[in-house]
Parts: C-alpha cells; sequence; structure tokens
C-alpha cells in the first residue's frame, strides 16, 4: 500500500489489514493519499465499527467493508474487494441498481425491511432476505459521491418464521382427521401452503402396496426408519416450483406412530427448495413435518378403531334390543294363555283340595311377576328402538304420585315398615304421560320396598322453580360408593345386595332413567351403605320441552 495514505486504515481487523495490503492504484479508487475526506471519513467509521457496513464509492460504486459485512458476500469474498457494484452483484442488480441510482439523483436515503435478495454467494442461487439502509455520502462540493450501506442479514428469522407457521397450520388442520387417508390429504394440502421450503410433498402409507413399484426408495425408509436425502429420480413429473430452478432433491423422512414402535406407518416424501442448503435447521423442519403427520394419522386410526367399536358395540346393542323384543312378544302369549285358565280356577267354585288352591295361587303369583318382567323388558326394547308411544297430558302430579304410592301402604306396613307421603299440591299441573310416569313410581317403590327392611320408605313431591321435583328415600341397606354410578345401566345389579326377592332382570332402574328422559327430566341417587337410599327425579314444568304431537290439550 502506498504510505502517505495508510492512515485511513488504522484498526479495523482483517479487513484492515487486507485493505492495507492492498495496491489501490490499480483499482478505480487510486491511491488512499488522493481520497478525498468524505470518503476517508466513511472508510474510517466503517472499519472500527461492529455493526455490518459497506461503502460504495465512485461513478462506478466500488464496493468497500468491514469484518462484519465480510459473511454477506460469502465466497464473492475477498475478490469483492475494491470491485463495481454492478459486478460483485449482477444478480440482485435489478433490485439494488434502482434504488442505488434513487439515493444518487435525489439525495435521499432508502429502507429496505426483510427484501428478498437471491444473491449468489456459494456456487448456487441462494434465497436471502435483509434489513437494509443505502444513505447519500456527499463529497466536498455537496455532490453524492457515494454510498453508505448498513445491513442487517434477516434469513433466518424470516424463514424460521414462515416454517414454523406451516408447522402450526399442519397442526391445526390434521386434527380433526378422521382416517389416515384424510390426515394424508389435509397434510400435504397444508404443507402446500409453503411452497418456498416445500416445492412439493406426497405421503406414501406402508401396506399400500406402492412400495417395490415407487420410484422413491420408500421400502428402504420403511426398513431402516431413517430420514435420508435423495436425489429425484429421473422421469418423476414434478408440480411447479415457486423457483425457477428445477428441484432436484427430496427428503424422505418415516412416518412412525408411537402406538405401532418398529413399524412406520408410510413415508413422507419432501421437495428440498433449489435455493436453500439441506442444513441442520432444514432437516428439523422436515423432521418435525414428519412428526406432526405421524400424530395426525395416529390419531386418526385411534378414532377408526374406536368408531369401529363403538358400531360394534351399537350393534351388538341393537341386536340385543331386538332379541329381548322378539322374546318378550314370544313370551306375553303363552304367559297369558296361562293366566287365563289360572283367574278362572281362581274365580270360580271348586272342589280343589286347599294344597291345590295354594299350588293355583301360586302359580298365578309367579305368572304374574313372569308377566311384569317380561312387560318391563318389552318396554325397555320400545324406548331403546325409539318406538316409545309418549302422550303427555295435564296431571295433578301431587294427587296421582300420593294415589301410586299409597297402594303400597298394606304390603310396606305388613312389612313393619312406616310409608310417608308427603305431596302438598303444585302450583299447575305437570304434562306427564300417566302410564309411563306410574311405570317410574311403582319401580322406585318395588326397589325401595326390596331392599328396606327396618324403619320407612318416604315420598316426596314438591315444587322448585320451573321445575317439578319427586324423591323417593328410604333407609334400607343402601348402595356401596363404586356402584351408585351403575345403578342405571342396563341389566346391571349389585353384587351380595341383600334383598326380599332376587327375581328381576336388573333393567328397573335403566327402565325409569329412560322413561325420565323421555319427560324431559333426569334423575339422580344419593346412597350409602346401611343408611339407605334417595331417588329424586326432576321434571320440568310446562311443555316448551316436549313435542307438540303428543302434547294433549289441558
Amino acid at each position: 500500500m502506498e504510505g502517505s495514505g495508510d492512515d485511513v486504515f488504522v484498526g479495523g481487523g482483517a479487513m484492515g489489514a487486507l485493505m492495507r495490503a492492498t495496491d489501490w492504484s490499480a483499482t478505480s479508487l487510486g491511491s488512499p493519499s488522493a481520497w478525498p475526506q468524505s470518503l476517508r471519513s466513511a472508510v474510517s467509521i466503517m472499519l472500527n465499527s461492529r455493526y455490518p457496513i459497506a461503502v460504495y464509492w465512485g461513478d462506478d460504486l466500488a464496493l468497500l467493508y468491514n469484518d462484519a459485512w465480510q459473511p454477506i458476500p460469502g465466497t464473492k469474498h475477498p475478490g469483492a474487494l475494491a470491485r463495481p457494484a454492478r459486478e460483485v452483484w449482477p444478480e440482485i442488480w435489478d433490485t439494488i441498481g434502482p434504488l442505488f441510482n434513487r439515493v444518487i439523483t435525489t439525495g435521499e436515503g432508502t429502507w429496505s425491511e426483510d427484501e428478498l435478495l437471491p444473491m449468489h454467494r456459494h456456487g448456487y442461487t441462494e434465497e436471502c432476505y435483509f434489513n437494509f439502509t443505502f444513505s447519500p455520502i456527499r463529497g466536498e462540493g455537496g455532490r453524492v459521491e457515494g454510498i453508505f450501506n448498513a445491513v442487517v442479514e434477516t434469513t433466518f428469522r424470516v424463514i424460521g418464521e414462515r416454517r414454523t407457521h406451516v408447522l402450526r397450520l399442519l397442526a391445526e388442520r390434521t386434527a380433526g382427521a378422521r382416517s389416515a387417508a384424510e390426515a394424508c390429504a389435509l397434510a400435504t394440502a397444508a404443507l402446500a401452503e409453503d411452497r418456498a421450503d416445500v416445492p412439493f410433498c406426497l405421503i406414501h402409507l406402508a401396506g399400500s402396496g406402492e412400495e417395490a413399484s415407487s420410484p422413491w426408495p420408500v421400502a428402504r425408509v420403511l426398513e431402516s426408519q431413517r430420514g435420508e436425502l435423495v436425489t429425484v429420480p429421473e422421469g418423476v413429473a414434478l408440480p411447479a416450483s415457486p423457483w425457477p430452478e428445477p428441484v432436484r432433491h427430496a427428503y424422505l423422512a418415516p412416518l412412525v406412530v408411537g402406538a405401532r414402535p418398529g413399524q412406520p406407518v408410510g413415508v413422507l416424501v419432501l421437495g428440498i427448495s433449489p435455493r436453500r442448503e439441506f442444513d441442520d435447521e432444514y432437516r428439523a423442519f422436515a423432521e418435525h413435518a414428519a412428526s406432526h403427520v405421524s400424530s395426525a394419522i395416529a390419531n386418526a386410526l385411534a378414532y377408526e378403531a374406536e368408531s369401529q367399536r363403538a358400531q360394534a358395540l351399537a350393534e351388538l346393542d341393537r341386536a340385543k334390543t331386538a332379541f329381548f323384543s322378539n322374546v318378550s312378544h314370544e313370551f306375553r302369549t303363552p304367559l297369558t294363555l296361562m293366566l287365563g285358565p289360572l283367574d278362572e280356577l281362581r274365580a270360580g267354585d271348586s272342589d280343589m283340595s286347599e294344597r291345590e288352591q295354594q299350588l293355583v295361587e301360586l302359580a298365578h303369583r309367579n305368572s304374574l311377576r313372569l308377566l311384569k318382567l317380561v312387560n318391563s323388558l318389552l318396554d325397555f326394547s320400545r324406548i331403546e328402538a325409539g318406538r316409545a308411544d309418549a302422550h303427555y297430558e295435564p296431571v295433578d302430579l301431587a294427587a296421582y304420585t300420593t294415589e301410586l304410592a299409597s297402594a303400597f301402604r298394606s304390603t310396606v306396613e305388613r312389612a313393619g315398615l312406616k310409608l310417608e307421603v308427603h305431596a302438598k299440591p303444585l302450583s299447575s299441573p305437570v304434562y306427564v304421560d300417566p302410564d309411563l310416569w306410574e311405570k317410574v313410581v311403582l319401580n322406585l317403590m318395588s326397589n325401595a320396598y326390596k331392599h328396606t327392611f327396618t324403619g320407612e320408605i318416604a315420598v316426596t313431591v314438591r315444587e322448585r322453580t320451573g321445575h317439578a321435583e319427586l324423591e323417593v328415600r328410604d333407609t334400607g341397606v343402601g348402595i356401596p360408593r363404586e356402584q351408585v354410578e351403575r345403578v342405571f345401566e342396563r341389566f346391571h345389579r349389585v353384587p351380595n345386595a341383600r334383598a326380599r326377592t332376587h327375581e328381576g332382570s336388573g333393567i328397573g332402574l335403566a327402565l325409569v332413567d329412560e322413561l325420565v328422559r323421555l319427560h324431559g327430566g333426569s334423575i339422580a341417587v344419593e346412597s350409602a351403605v346401611g343408611k339407605g337410599t334417595t331417588f329424586r327425579i326432576v321434571v320440568p314444568l310446562g311443555t316448551a320441552h316436549l313435542e307438540s304431537i303428543h302434547v294433549a290439550p289441558a
């Protein structure tokens, strides 16, 4: 370097040393000793700043830059030093050339934020983003002689935010997938939102029979269970890319579902942008995408399995309901035929002995019990099949319930129990189906009598805000805590429960629950072993909750 101007390059780190060793006479800038003070000052500030700064000077905008700016030209360094801007940046001249011209002609600075500048600095055209300013540097005569360039590369932030967005979109859109095929379709559609990072994508599901015929090494990735960067096979037709360069590589990631360790369910094929190096960040993005797709497929498979189980249970339930309905019909005919002759024997004058009369009475009583069970099964099967024929009419619920409960008084008192009925008149009639309400009350009373050996059975009807409430309380054996939630299940019977009799189908309380629901109401139970049980039914007042075609006029 020519010694007379060496003070301008004092300090400056590696670039300062490079500039001191440069033969400036071979450049358009000439000897530093002849540089104007404005250039000398700008270069001195630039070299000793830790912020990425460059200076473009002269008619050809020769480039000078500091250590912090040095990574921006990539492999163009150090050859870019003192070369005209147009020669350094031919690939982005269409963007920065007009900006340079505006600063020089207007004397006003420019500011660009997250500007895409496709630079060729590492052997390929690269997708890059920058925040930068071009500010005028005026010479001694006041004319703009150069441009001061402060810049920050934002490539990693811009691309990182873009990838994060598409991953979030991928998770959101696939969350509702109900089949593996739907999960794949939603996933590919979501990934297509980021064509810059994913020029194309496809998913191969394992077991589809396409592994052997696929041009992609799907079988190899399924076997190795490791991601693999591959060259796009020859002859494979790819969709149009947002970049002018052809897509040459793809990343294949196995789709591993947690419930199936060691058995990938498929392979995700992601096209790799020709304008980004497949670095650790790119690989991590591809693996995260594969993880989201794997989760979506896993959830869809679980939903499909659960749906199939639910359908199987529903079909079994329908078959069971149909079976009990058919059996109930078949049982009622012979029972009716049995009860007729038995009634005649009981009612007529006969010369039967006392023992024979007892046997007839026993046969009649048990036939009635069996008919009651059959009728309960038939009622329940009708409700389950949606064929319940309910007709709601205004009823004095307090009086009607009192009448039904009182029918048990003699039976309860013969057993040494006390029956309490508290039913004050309500402010308005309650719309119920009298026959169905009778079944509700009689089932609850029968249940209370069956499991109560000392104390009392209390029946209460009261009015709450907008509702009528029926409470049947007993001081019986009670229900274990772990069984309370199951008392309304069909065919469920509390094990080892002490009772007066053991006949029954286990659907009495389930039938009550269904009948209460038909009235738009609800039933709850409270119980403690050895202290008794309380069933509480709430039914809405009025008719707004009922279908009008089933409501009789007041």
